[in-house]
């Protein structure tokens, strides 16, 4: 009896420590030569075969972009990429900025003239140029290693027929008689013809024979310009040439506009991607970067700055007094970014100065109130923290701070919550590449025979100046987007690298992941798998542009006692099981010399290491 007591003791303190040791629905990545993630398991294999060639952390990244891209997840070849590299090289973190950028005769005149509020959510109109492919072959060009026809061969197969996944099945199916209006997207995403539900089926091979070709064009520009002599460099900037000024632009423009759309030649050609400097605030020691004001990373930045000033870890992880505490943050910080952020690139120049000040997130958190949720919160007044005036204030005296247009529930949430995939890469080398791009999601449009589906970014721009001065269309313009990649670093070298998708929750989500490994010791993981909050007192970014005051979005775990507290203090509250928003993230082990690689439940992000 005595020793069957002892084994049911034993049994119990092993169980005990397995449930311990297991704190999360997914393991932590290990890794000590690379680490490759993204948000289909096929999309984290494109980036491991390019590992396996010997490629680095760039060539990685490229493979997964063009990958996800071909896969619809939740994006494809005519959206947008955004990227944070990690050079080691020069010691320091780059910014690709490859946003599609506004047509001839998109302006604000344009649109109102059609009676719209904001420019439409799908269709043609709603297309800025495609920035993937460039961005995909300038960051490949200058910073990885591969050919293009390396980075692309997964791509190509693909392209020639992939097993497609349940959600992108599901998508198509819900927007089947949308896609049905367009003549070259109609064949593509509903290829069971002789079926009353023409989708395809999960499972099965989903062919894009004309993308296919696409990408064939791009490698055997690349092979052309090889055998006459050019560069690795060069023969890859060849392709590039070929898609932007060649005979597949010729095709997108043609495709484009046969079908309403406004893209010109001249459109294709005079866009550019840009290598930039990122924007950044040191967080108690730690350096966090983002991409500036044309996406919406300084949100995170600005709120580091207020919450830096606060004891996080006395209020104690998701309690009455921390939710509230980031809700208002939060609300500050984006009803900033809904009214000052916007492409620095066009006149009038954004305050970031002003913005990202310690001294101006100061003054901002001493108006937080702590008894109840503030629904009138308003942007500030960051211009006398660089010294000027703000020509704007007669805006500001405008401000609404709820809409009119409500719409659906179920419209809201999947506006608010709309595309984009994420990707993390590195190596031993110490390259690190962090990227959210986007654009293209279904429906969408395709651009003729090229196979290349159209982004909806038009549709993040505003047409009234009162509510963005910053954000108002133009030929040549870039929308102010949500994509936003995240980087930190600590004692010079990468710290963390990270992104997700999900619209206007993205840097509500990161800003959580960051604040749950610093301020409360979690692991990778456990950070990306985390319960978050999320606030939808923000102008949302799609559709039309919609605010929730009050709205609250916590996990089903959150005990009673805090959702009477929050009720209390004017909050409205939803629930869902998992909250974390589907983040991919890695952290760097200076002591073992490793890498620890995330990737959360939320969806189907993946990854692998080695």
């Amino acid at each position: 009896m005595f020793i069957r007591q002892i084994q049911l003791l034993l049994l119990c303190c092993l169980i005990a420590a397995s449930a311990q040791a297991q704190r999360t629905a997914k393991p932590v990545l290990h890794g000590r030569h690379w680490v490759a993630i993204t948000g289909k398991p096929l999309g984290a294999t494109a980036g491991a075969m390019m590992f396996a060639k010997g490629g680095n952390a760039v060539d990685a990244a490229c493979a997964m972009l063009g990958a996800t891209s071909t896969m619809w997840d939740v994006l494809s070849w005519g959206g947008e990429t955004q990227a944070l590299i990690y050079d080691p090289n020069q010691k320091k973190v780059l910014g690709i900025n490859a946003l599609g950028a506004a047509p001839t005769g998109a302006t604000t005149d344009f649109y109102k003239d059609q009676d719209l509020k904001y420019p439409p959510e799908y269709g043609p109109l709603a297309a800025v140029t495609p920035g993937t492919p460039g961005g995909l072959m300038v960051m490949l060009a200058e910073y990885g290693t591969l050919s293009l026809k390396d980075v692309l061969e997964p791509s190509i197969q693909m392209a020639e027929g992939y097993p497609i996944e349940r959600s992108a099945v599901r998508s198509i199916e819900n927007h089947a008689e949308r896609i049905a209006d367009w003549p070259y997207s109609k064949p593509i995403y509903l290829p069971n013809t002789d079926d009353e539900n023409p989708a395809p089926r999960e499972g099965q091979l989903f062919v894009q024979a004309d993308l296919a070709e696409t990408l064939r064009k791009l490698v055997e520009a690349e092979s052309t310009a090889l055998e006459a002599g050019k560069s690795r460099k060069e023969a890859i900037y060849a392709a590039y040439d070929r898609f932007y000024r060649g005979d597949i632009a010729e095709e997108i423009v043609r495709g484009t506009r046969e079908q309403g759309g406004l893209i010109t030649m001249e459109d294709l050609d005079q866009w550019q991607v840009y290598v930039e400097e990122p924007v950044m605030t040191d967080y108690k020691g730690i350096q966090v970067y983002k991409l500036t004001s044309w996406v919406q990373g300084p949100v995170m930045l600005q709120a580091l700055n207020m919450l830096e000033t606060m004891d996080l870890k006395a209020m104690g992880y998701n309690s009455t007094r921390y939710i509230h505490a980031l809700y208002q943050v939060m609300n500050m910080t984006f009803a900033d970014r809904d009214f000052y952020y916007g492409d620095p690139y066009y006149p009038p120049a954004e305050p970031m100065e002003g913005l990202l000040s310690k001294e101006y997130a100061n003054a901002r958190a001493q108006t937080i109130n702590w008894d109840e949720n503030d629904p009138k919160i308003k942007p500030g007044d960051p211009y006398p923290f660089q010294g000027e005036e703000n020509p704007y204030l007669h805006y500001l005296d405008q401000w609404s701070e709820d809409s009119t247009n409500y719409g659906s529930e179920i419209s809201y949430e999947s506006d608010f919550y709309a595309g984009t995939t994420s990707i993390q890469a590195a190596d031993a080398e110490g390259w690190v590449v962090s990227i959210t791009p986007s654009g293209g999601w279904i429906p969408a449009v395709i651009a003729g025979e090229t196979g290349v589906g159209l982004s909806q970014r038009m549709q993040s721009f505003v047409l009234d100046p009162a509510e963005n001065p910053f954000n108002l269309p133009e030929p040549g313009k870039r929308p102010r987007a949500t994509l936003t990649p995240g980087m930190a670093l600590k004692d010079g070298l990468p710290y963390l690298s990270f992104a997700v998708q999900g619209g206007d929750g993205q840097d509500q989500n990161l800003l959580q992941f960051f604040l749950n490994i610093v301020e409360f010791g979690m692991n990778v993981q456990e950070a990306v798998e985390a319960a978050n909050i999320n606030s939808f007192q923000l102008r949302g970014s799609f559709g039309e542009h919609e605010i929730r005051p009050g709205r609250l979005l916590l996990n089903n775990e959150v005990p009673n006692w805090v959702r009477q507290e929050l009720r209390d203090m004017n909050y409205s509250l939803t629930f869902g099981a998992r909250t974390s928003g589907p983040i991919t993230a890695i952290q760097f082990d200076r002591k073992h010399g490793t890498l620890w690689g995330g990737a959360s439940d939320h969806g189907d992000d993946y990854g692998i290491a080695w």
